[in-house]
């Protein structure tokens, strides 16, 4: 029986195929998050950057804290003040979705019972992130990303 011989054109292969794999695999995980990239978070970052000391001063006199979680079939907001006594706001905006992109995002309809505020979801399973804006009654603005965990 002949033995074969691993001879240099073997090796030439072997490393164009090995770095073929890794420029292919790298493209799609490029291409990937460039589609999946919901776009920009805010219009002027340098404007944003020169009012963001001002808005977390602002947002952290207000002591509010805020739970989210995924209950039967109820999506449930609990907003705290500094004591933690329930708070019900001048306004409430929110955004539901995915981290990783913008199909399933929804804006939801909160109601307060006097309690937390509530709204009918169905949530699938794994991660989802609530960017949600509130106002209090003299205008104060308090803005936060929740991130909420929904067990399958």
């Amino acid at each position: 029986m002949a033995e074969r011989q691993f001879t240099g054109k073997h090796a030439l292969a072997v490393f164009v195929a090995a770095f073929a794999v890794i420029i292919s695999v790298n493209l799609l995980l490029a291409y990937s998050a460039v589609k999946t990239f919901p776009g920009l978070e805010v219009k002027n970052s340098y404007v944003a950057s020169q009012e963001f000391n001002e808005r977390l001063q602002e947002q952290q006199a207000l002591g509010w804290d805020v739970k989210a979680e995924a209950k039967g079939g109820l999506l449930i907001l609990r907003i705290t003040d500094a004591q933690g006594a329930p708070v019900k706001v001048a306004e409430l905006q929110a955004v539901v979705g995915r981290a990783t992109h913008v199909r399933d995002d929804f804006t939801p309809d909160f109601t307060f019972d006097g309690i937390a505020y509530a709204t009918p979801a169905t949530l699938g399973a794994g991660n989802w992130n609530i960017r949600l804006v509130a106002k209090d009654h003299d205008g104060s603005e308090f803005s936060q990303r929740i991130p909420l965990y929904v067990k399958g």
